[in-house]
């Protein structure tokens, strides 16, 4: 009672002591920037008084968690930096720390980092928001823990330097924070709490120190925080008695305000005097459980027996004499005691042999029921069931699965994942390369790797690389060198005088006084056509030194001998088309629409059987759609090109049979057929186009605008060849519809594709050899 009145009385003095000195520093009022707008706080003398020559250790807690908001967490920083000012901060004098937490503890700086204030305030305005969650527990046993020690700068607890947390949160904790705010206050931290808004105040009066009123704040918001600057100067600044006073407290002192109180240590409670600790009585306190004697130790209790008893194994019940230990009993395992004797006994395996000493492993894998795939492993009391490596037990506990490690582990290998018997490994396609991650793959570039001795251009494949030329050029024998293509040997140019390479072709060049026809081989004279600017539409015909112009055939004239307009024969005569009429010329033919053919009595048109053959990626709902029904017999597919011929006897077989039907149900024409216009003469290429041909002879290719129509012109004239304008139209014509032509024609349009094909991956082998020198410079 006296060290109370003592404490009291010396807390008095203090606070008459500091009056004059507050009331000194009063006019000299000071604006504090803190980052924002300079303004007056309506306890502006109290912050620029100090807690002067005041020794503490304070750790702020701040929740940092995603519910506080951009807004509020600037007021905390304020609230800090408040604080901060009236705190006389130095090494010798009060040190400061700062964590943050959210989901995890982020220790901005500690007790040792900073030795002035400035630096401290800066280190605050610094501070960026976690916006995670609300770890409140974590956060106080990182202070208990780390914040505290004497690593971090905490002074030893022997020098009686206060600590002090003061924690900020808005939440309710996601862990437990009771147990350990409790250990933290038992080593003598005092703990301020502050909550803001929705806060459970159950949960804040667990962590604040007592009494509750003295430690424990709850505001409506953030902006409220700044009522609460001059309460904690009054609580940090006011003089600690722990430091001041001889407590004599035997373990802590706590300083509460204006006073103090002593604590002990886990496992000790205070006795009477409120100053002297003594070890807990556990036994008296808890239902210990001894059949016996119970015996008190430091934070815990031990069992003990009455002599002639020994401690059970529970280390709670007690047993008699134990006559195993006293005799040689002889048991191979283990002695039981009995009634004025013993006996023995197998642990769980085993069987008692007839001698009832030794012991015999019971072999329960011996059974043949024991139902496993694998292999059957003895246990204690029982058995299990163990795979191979590389497999794992099923659920019923016997039978074996292979592990599949690629599913399992998904490892992410950019090709192929391998399954082994302990793992998996990745594995590239070939021509590709494993990368050293183990996961991805590249392309190997057999260029980059060797001296290729390519001129020109060098092209990888999957297992080497071949040379290639630039356009314009052909590769020599040596497979290395090239040359420039010449086109004019190369070709059937045509031309009447002179043949000169182009880049890519040939030209046809005349002599001096000549001009090139139209055709681009022949020659002509420099005439008046050639001459004058005739202005004819069509064509210009010299007559001396004159010129008359005329019309193609099919046109005629106009009045003003320049002009050519088209021959209408259409118009002109009862044509009797049963679809559509086309003038052709001096005459006409009837064509069909889409769908359908023209009969043999060349006006009347009947329906397309239509064929599909699909090569390569053909899409299969495509070629269904194309073909006729049923599509069994109309629908085919090769893998590629090369392999069309398996499927060509079919194919042939089915148009052939479609083709002898329907000759056979064919009508004799009515009469004579009509004139068919002006027959090709045989130096004017006949050029039919493959939709003509596909119309003829019933047949459809998928892909079919692949051809090139120079490429198809040419099959076209190989396949079908003109008549002389003396002869019959219908006589002189080939058939072409015979399967022999149009076999012909598919094997053809198929090596056109092929080569087509060819030049298309030929132009990818160049990108992907352009890509790697761009990767690799």
């Amino acid at each position: 009672m006296e060290k109370m009145l003592v404490g009291c009385f010396l807390l008095l003095l203090g606070q008459i002591l500091l009056l004059p000195a507050e009331a000194r520093q009063r006019p000299r009022s000071r604006s504090i920037s803190r980052g924002r707008h300079s303004r007056t706080h309506p306890q502006t003398a109290l912050l620029e008084s100090s807690c002067e020559n005041k020794r503490a250790d304070l750790v702020f807690i701040i929740d940092s968690s995603r519910s506080v908001n951009t807004h509020d967490y600037a007021k905390v920083k304020e609230f800090i930096l408040d604080i901060l000012q009236f705190l006389d901060i130095g090494p010798d004098i009060t040190r400061v720390g700062l964590l943050q937490y959210g989901s995890t503890v982020k220790n901005e700086f500690s007790l040792k980092t900073f030795k002035r204030k400035s630096e401290v305030e800066r280190a605050v305005k610094r501070m960026r928001h976690l916006s995670t969650g609300t770890m409140t527990g974590l956060a106080i046993q990182y202070a208990l823990n780390i914040a505290f020690s004497e690593a971090e700068g905490a002074r030893p607890l022997r020098e009686n330097v206060p600590r002090v947390i003061m924690i900020v949160t808005d939440g309710r904790p996601q862990d437990s924070v009771a147990e350990v705010a409790a250990k933290a206050r038992d080593t003598g931290i005092l703990i301020f709490a502050i909550g803001v808004g929705q806060v459970d105040l159950n949960t804040l009066k667990a962590i604040g120190s007592e009494p509750h009123e003295d430690h424990v704040f709850l505001v409506a918001n953030f902006s409220q925080m700044e009522s609460l600057t001059s309460v904690f100067q009054n609580k940090l600044c006011m003089a600690h008695m722990c430091s001041l006073l001889e407590h004599n407290c035997a373990h802590f002192c706590i300083n509460t305000p204006g006073s103090y109180v002593c604590r002990c240590k886990q496992g000790y409670i205070l006795n009477a005097d409120q100053t002297t600790c003594r070890i807990q009585d556990l036994c008296a306190a808890e239902d210990h459980g001894c059949e016996q004697l119970c015996v008190n130790l430091l934070g815990s209790f031990v069992c003990q027996c009455y002599s002639g008893y020994s401690l059970a194994e529970d280390g709670k019940r007690c047993v008699a004499v134990d006559y195993c230990a006293s005799e040689n009993h002889g048991c191979e395992h283990e002695c039981v005691n009995a009634d004025g004797s013993y006996s023995c006994r197998c642990p769980k395996g085993f069987s008692l042999n007839p001698d009832k000493k030794t012991c015999t492993k019971i072999d329960y894998c011996a059974s043949p029921n024991h139902g496993c795939q694998h292999e059957c492993v003895n246990t204690d009391d029982s058995y299990s069931c163990r795979c191979l490596k590389g497999f794992t037990l099923n659920p019923d506990q016997k039978t074996c699965r292979r592990i599949n490690y690629c599913a399992l582990k998904k490892p992410g290998c950019e090709h192929e994942c391998v399954n082994t018997e302990e793992g998996y490994y990745c594995r590239c396609h070939r021509g590709y390369t494993l990368d050293p991650n183990g996961k991805t793959c590249s392309r190997v570039d057999h260029c980059a790797e060797q001296d290729h001795g390519c001129e020109q251009l060098c092209l990888n494949t999957e297992t080497s690389f071949v040379c290639q030329c630039s356009e314009g050029f052909l590769i020599n024998e040596d497979l290395k060198t090239c040359s420039r293509a010449d086109y004019c040997l190369l070709s059937d140019h045509g031309c009447e005088y002179s043949c000169v390479n182009t880049d890519r072709s040939f030209a046809c060049q005349c002599p001096e006084g000549h001009a090139l026809r139209g055709d681009g081989k022949t020659c002509a004279k420099l005439d008046a056509c050639a001459l004058g600017d005739h202005g004819c539409e069509h064509s210009c015909v010299s007559s001396g030194d004159s010129f008359v112009c005329q019309c193609f055939e099919g046109y005629l004239l106009r009045a003003d001998g320049k002009t050519c307009r088209r021959k209408d024969v259409c118009q002109a005569v009862d044509h009797g088309c049963e679809h559509v009429c086309v003038n052709s010329g001096e005459s006409y033919i009837c064509k069909c629409s889409e769908g359908f053919r023209l009969a043999e009595d060349g006006k009347r048109c009947r329906s397309i059987t239509m064929y599909a053959v699909g090569v390569g990626k053909a899409i299969e709902e495509e070629l269904q759609e194309i073909a006729s029904k049923p599509t069994d017999k109309h629908l085919f597919y090769a893998e590629d090109f090369s392999t069309m011929g398996e499927i060509s006897e079919k194919l042939k077989k089915g148009i052939c049979e479609a083709l002898e039907d329907s000759d056979g149900s064919q009508d004799s024409p009515a009469g004579e057929l009509p004139k068919r216009g002006h027959q090709p003469t045989e130096s004017e290429p006949v050029t039919i186009n493959i939709q003509d041909l596909l119309s003829c002879s019933n047949f459809a290719v998928q892909h079919r605008y692949l051809f090139e129509e120079d490429s198809l012109s040419r099959s076209a004239q190989k396949l079908f060849h003109s008549t002389k304008s003396s002869g019959s139209p219908l006589e002189d014509k080939p058939d072409e519809c015979k399967c022999e032509n149009l076999i012909m024609f598919q094997t053809l349009a198929n090596e056109e594709v092929r080569k087509l094909t060819q030049r298309l991956e030929e132009m990818t082998q160049r990108m992907e050899a352009l890509e790697n020198r761009l990767r690799y410079r």
